[in-house]
C-alpha cells in the first residue's frame, strides 16, 4: 500500500463531485497533491504496487464509469496552479484554470488566450486535447511542454514534437504528466484584448447551457460531414435529437451538441444516447460522429466515449 506522503486520501470518493458532468462512482482513494515532489513519490508508489492511477483536473470532459475507479485518483488543482511572466512569454504549471490564465495574461497585455476564457477546465487538460474554441487551440501558442513520468522522471517537450492536431496531441496516448507549460504570446492592447474576452463569454452564454452539468461538446467535427451539412449541433438538431432522453441525460434544447444531466445520469444513459445519436447520423448520412468526451473506465482506461460503447 502507499504512503500518502502527508496528504489526507479521500476513500471512496464519488467522483461525480469531480466532474462537470456530475457522473461517476466512487474512486477508491483521491488525494490533491501540494507539490510536484508529492505527485512523483505517488506516481512511483502506486507503479511499484501495480495500483491503477488517474490524473485528473477539473473533470470537464471525463465521463467517469459507474462502478468508479479501483485505484488511486490525483487531483492536479489550485495547489499547482503557479504563474510567471516575462514579456511576452508565460510559464504556467498545468492546475492553473483556463479562465484564470487568459485573463491574467489579457491583463498583462498578451494576446492569443482570449479564444480560452470561459472553458471550464484547467491548463493540463487543455493541452492533453489541444483545446480551444472558434477554431483555434492552444497548441498554437505552445513553446515547450513539461512532463513527468509514472517513475517521475521529467521531460521537455518542444511544440513541433507534441503532435498537435484538432482535439489531439501525443500526450493522449503517452503514460506521462504534464506538469508545466511555457507559451509565446503577442502584446497587445489590454482594453481591446479584456473587451473582446467579455465578447467571447457573451456568447459562450448565449449559445450554451452553462447552468446545466455537461461536459462540453459531445462530439467533434466531422470536416466532411460539416461541409455537405453542417457542424455536429446542426446535424443532430436536424435529425430530432433536441430533448431525446435516456434516464437524466438529455440532448439540450439549446444546443444540440450538448448531452446534459438534468438530475441523476449514469454514465451508462449518456453511452446509450451517444451510440443511438452516432448511429443516426451513420444511417443518414453515411459519417461517423467521433467523441470530444472520453471515458473513463472501472480500472482508470482512458479512452473515446465511442469505443466504450463497444465493451
Amino acid at each position: 500500500m502507499c504512503r500518502t506522503h502527508g496528504l489526507i486520501p479521500l476513500v471512496d470518493e464519488p467522483l461525480r463531485r469531480h466532474s462537470t458532468w456530475r457522473i461517476g462512482g466512487p474512486a477508491d482513494s483521491l488525494l490533491e497533491p501540494a507539490s510536484w515532489a508529492q505527485v512523483g513519490a505517488l506516481l512511483r508508489c502506486a507503479d511499484e504496487h501495480g495500483i491503477p492511477v488517474l490524473i485528473i483536473g477539473k473533470g470537464s470532459n471525463l465521463l467517469f464509469a459507474d462502478a468508479g475507479v479501483r485505484g488511486v485518483v490525483i487531483k492536479i488543482g489550485r495547489s499547482l496552479a503557479g504563474l510567471s511572466i516575462s514579456g511576452t512569454t508565460v510559464r504556467a504549471e498545468v492546475g492553473i484554470s483556463a479562465s484564470r490564465l487568459a485573463r491574467t495574461a489579457g491583463l498583462a497585455g498578451l494576446t492569443g488566450l482570449e479564444h480560452i476564457v470561459g472553458i471550464p477546465g484547467t491548463l493540463g487538460g487543455l493541452v492533453v486535447m489541444n483545446g480551444g474554441s472558434l477554431r483555434r487551440a492552444i497548441g498554437e501558442v505552445i513553446v515547450e511542454v513539461k512532463t513527468m513520468d509514472r517513475r517521475g522522471t521529467p521531460a521537455v517537450w518542444r511544440r513541433e514534437d507534441c503532435e498537435f492536431a484538432y482535439r489531439q496531441s501525443r500526450f493522449q496516448r503517452d503514460d506521462c504528466v504534464i506538469t508545466e507549460v511555457i507559451l509565446e504570446l503577442a502584446p497587445g492592447p489590454c482594453t481591446e484584448i479584456m473587451s473582446e474576452m467579455r465578447a467571447v463569454l457573451r456568447e459562450r452564454r448565449r449559445r450554451f447551457p452553462l447552468t446545466l452539468p455537461s461536459c462540453g461538446s459531445v462530439f467533434k467535427r466531422n470536416a466532411e460531414l460539416t461541409q455537405s451539412v453542417g457542424p455536429p449541433g446542426a446535424v443532430i438538431e436536424g435529425l430530432g435529437f433536441k430533448g431525446r432522453r435516456v434516464g437524466d441525460a438529455v440532448v439540450n434544447s439549446r444546443h444540440a451538441n450538448f448531452i446534459v444531466n438534468v438530475g441523476a445520469a449514469r454514465a451508462r444513459d449518456v453511452l446509450e444516447l451517444v451510440g443511438i445519436i452516432r448511429q443516426a447520423v451513420q444511417d443518414r448520412f453515411g459519417h461517423t460522429l467521433a467523441c470530444e468526451a472520453k471515458y473513463v473506465d472501472e480500472h482508470a482506461r482512458v479512452c473515446p466515449l465511442e469505443q466504450a460503447l463497444d465493451r
